[in-house]
């Protein structure tokens, strides 16, 4: 089965999302059967920062005796057989927040892509906050514009496409524009807000999980917003 935890924002450093990160866990144990799973952390989003790699290591190593590593590409070249061996031996693909439109663009141009795209068809967990929640939709609500230099602070991206949906992460501070943008343009969306994640099975959204926050289905009907918690 192909899964999916998208998580709408949160502070990893500050565990605000520690009930999701313990869901997640738990799947990439199931995942490595009797042995000691394996989570490999992408920070394409954050530019490779690495002391957010190191919180994601404390918590994942530290509370949940997960063995991580990290995928980093984007300061140099990276050796693709080096960085296949660390996607075949993840139980766990976790994807940090920051620049969404940055990210699937350099993981296009890096050879990252085809690497997280096998392992999500071999059944291995992906995870991801943020950027790393909704890039896997087929149209995101993303803060990259800003970055780019086109104007608006929030506007729609297209995403990877490999789930059907329009999607906005930090849904609490983004919920009156996203709304409009619902409202005028399209039947159907999701929201989700910090400290709460999508969980996807196969392509389907099959519920959620909340560390305090809660996640949508946005519809329009009748010219009006009509909101479902998905639970």
């Amino acid at each position: 089965m192909k899964k999916i935890i998208a998580i709408g924002g949160g502070e990893l450093r500050e565990r605000t999302t520690l009930k999701i990160d313990e869901y997640i866990a738990n799947l990439a144990k199931e995942h490595a059967g009797g042995n000691r799973a394996n989570a490999l952390f992408i920070p394409t989003a954050s530019h490779d920062f690495m002391p957010y790699y190191n919180t994601f290591h404390k918590v994942y190593t530290g509370v949940f005796n997960i063995k991580t590593d990290v995928a980093l590409t984007v300061f140099k070249e990276p050796d693709m057989e080096k960085m296949k061996a660390k996607f075949e031996k993840a139980d766990m693909i976790y994807v940090g927040g920051g620049d969404t439109v940055f990210m699937i663009e350099h993981w296009k141009q890096s050879g990252l892509l085809p690497l997280i795209e096998d392992a999500y068809n071999r059944g291995v967990i992906i995870a991801g906050l943020s950027a790393g929640a909704i890039c896997w939709f087929s149209d995101i609500y993303t803060d990259s514009a800003a970055a780019l230099g086109e104007g608006d602070e929030y506007a729609m991206f297209k995403g990877l496409g490999w789930l059907d949906g329009k999607i906005s992460p930090h849904y609490g501070a983004r919920m009156l524009d996203f709304d409009e943008i619902v409202c005028y343009n399209f039947d159907c969306a999701y929201g989700i807000e910090d400290d709460a994640a999508l969980i996807i099975e196969d392509g389907d959204i099959v519920g959620s999980i909340s560390s305090g926050g809660k996640a949508y289905k946005i519809e329009r009907v009748n010219g009006a917003i009509q909101k479902t918690e998905i639970e």
